[in-house]
């Protein structure tokens, strides 16, 4: 009719006679009355419930009606917390985990338990050893956590309302208490492809751009809450410009000023970039792709413009030589010895390729000494 329990270490038992608490029991051993099976009904049951207490928090279906029976002072610390009351729970120096709202019996009888508790009104969760608490077992219940990623920044809303931009870092918030959103922003330059924008010069030749833009978010709240994404109201914006930019130009002087057609985009897009909490730094015209036919047709173009300036370029340098030669016969005529000195530099040269006999004296003399020569 008894039987021995044996209690180990950093376990406690839980007593229960005739289906009532009836105390705890410390480590070692305890000899219980156990009615035999028979007795049972009149007697009533004896059982022992045996609970790790190196585990910390105590969990058990008669959880009220233990901590009821005022057996756990010197033991235990028990928390009951309100709706909107959380406990940080710390066993040893290092973060254990986090309670909710309830009945909790935490153990100190064998670890060094600390106990935090904390108000989640406000929603937001902010503590100096965020990075480990976000880790710990059981944080995914208790806490909604996002990063802000270097070189974003981050609009916070509360139940749809406003409240800060966020910086790059790391954010916890507690889970039924608000309603949480964060909506990141890219907060460097970004660049956007304008490409394959098909449009009609005002010649009515259809051309092909690509255009880039370089823009940069200045009021990420703007941004998220203007449009429904700075990018895509800026793209729209650039494509509109595009459009009347082009359409005001024919082909030749849209093909002559890329850059004029690129700041009219530039200054028509920045009013929009501007509403919606962002800047245009930069337009640049990457491509002007014209139909088969037309490229066909400018390059003929080209060419017969290239000849024609070369043939005016041979005509000029004519021109110039005549009018040079003109000047240096005039020379020669108002000058004798100067003549003279020319016939004597031609006769020179031609010395220096071969052999030269000159006679010199007047026409009759030359003309018997040729006679008797041949």
């Amino acid at each position: 009719m008894f039987k021995t329990v044996h209690i180990k270490a950093r376990e406690v038992g839980l007593l229960f006679k005739r289906g009532d608490f009836a105390g705890l029991l410390p480590p070692g051993e305890h000899t219980l009355f156990a009615p035999p099976a028979i007795l049972r009904s009149w007697l009533g049951e004896v059982r022992v419930d045996v609970e790790p207490a190196d585990e910390v928090e105590l969990t058990h279906p008669r959880l009220r009606e233990i901590v009821d029976a005022g057996v756990l002072d010197g033991w235990a610390e028990v928390l009951d917390l309100a709706d909107r009351e959380r406990a940080l729970v710390w066993t040893d120096g290092r973060f254990h985990r986090i309670l909710g709202p309830g009945l909790h019996v935490l153990f100190t009888c064998f670890r060094k338990v600390r106990v935090e508790r904390i108000e989640a009104r406000d929603g937001r969760f902010e503590h100096p050893q965020l990075p480990a608490i976000a880790r710990s077992r059981g944080a995914s219940g208790a806490l909604d956590v996002c990063r802000v990623e270097k070189e974003t920044a981050g609009v916070l809303y509360l139940d749809g309302r406003f409240v800060e931009v966020l910086p790059p870092g790391l954010y916890a918030f507690w889970n039924g208490a608000a309603k949480a959103e964060v909506v990141t922003v890219a907060a460097r330059e970004t660049v956007l492809d304008v490409s394959g924008q098909e449009l009609l010069t005002a010649d009515n030749v259809t051309v092909r751009l690509n255009v880039t833009a370089a823009v940069k978010v200045t009021d990420p709240r703007r941004a998220v809450l203007v449009a429904e994404g700075a990018d895509r109201a800026i793209y729209r914006a650039v494509q509109l410009a595009l459009r009347a930019a082009v359409g005001s130009r024919t082909l030749e002087t849209l093909l002559a000023d890329r850059d004029a057609v690129a700041e009219e985009v530039a200054a028509a897009a920045a009013d929009r970039a501007g509403e919606v909490g962002a800047r245009v730094t930069a337009v640049g015209v990457r491509d002007v792709i014209l139909p088969g036919d037309m490229r066909a047709l400018m390059n003929r173009v080209t060419e017969a413009r290239k000849a024609a300036e070369a043939n005016l370029i041979t005509r000029r340098e004519e021109t110039a030589a005549a009018r040079s030669q003109a000047n240096t016969a005039r020379l020669l005529a108002d000058n004798p010895a100067l003549m003279r000195l020319r016939e004597l530099e031609t006769l020179e040269r031609i010395a220096e390729r071969g052999e030269l006999k000159v006679f010199v004296g007047d026409g009759e003399t030359v003309g018997r000494k040729v006679l008797d020569l041949m």
